[in-house]
């Protein structure tokens, strides 16, 4: 009894914490358009690969997995623009929890196939830069896909926790 009661209070102090930090402030704002250039900056990235067929997409990157692997990239643009124009965390949950669950679909597919082949990953990069990345092998590359996958899990139901909870504490502050 006493658990289920100090794990209600939990919940209720982080559903408060979350309804009032649901405004977003202008620096973080700020922040989600560095977030957009950065996302669309390796979206580049990627897509120079293709388009020079430097190696780095082996033939297993086929219409479905380009689909998966972009597509992700989308929705966290996406997410970012609906934080930065509405401006309310809350708001931009919804959109969130689709975007991390579907990550974690994409993630888990480029996993199980792996259509990369690392040792090109610096490849359209300039010279003096390459060092940045050249140390990333395909075994390195699969550890982070699978951090990755689970970090998008973990987000995806906390994104979703955090709406509910958020919702909840607002419906009962309009009631009171």
């Amino acid at each position: 009894m006493n658990e289920t009661k100090e794990t209600k209070n939990w919940f209720a102090r982080r559903a408060k914490t979350e309804a009032k930090k649901d405004i977003i402030p202008s620096s973080e704002r700020f922040g989600n358009i560095v977030g957009l250039v950065v996302i669309l900056l390796i979206g580049l990235y990627f897509v120079a690969h293709q388009m020079w067929s430097t190696g780095f997409f082996t033939s297993e990157f086929d219409t479905l997995i380009m689909i998966l692997f972009y597509v992700s990239l989308m929705f966290g643009i996406f997410s970012n623009v609906v934080k930065v124009l509405f401006g309310r965390k809350n708001l931009a949950r919804p959109v969130d929890v689709f975007e991390f669950l579907f990550a974690t679909v994409a993630t888990s597919w480029l996993f199980v196939v792996f259509p990369f082949e690392f040792a090109y990953f610096a490849d359209v990069l300039p010279d003096f830069l390459r060092f940045l990345v050249q140390w990333i092998s395909n075994d390195i590359a699969r550890v982070i896909i699978v951090i990755l996958c689970i970090l998008h899990m973990l987000a995806a139901v906390y994104s979703s926790l955090a709406y509910n909870f958020v919702e909840l504490k607002d419906s009962k502050n309009c009631v009171e």
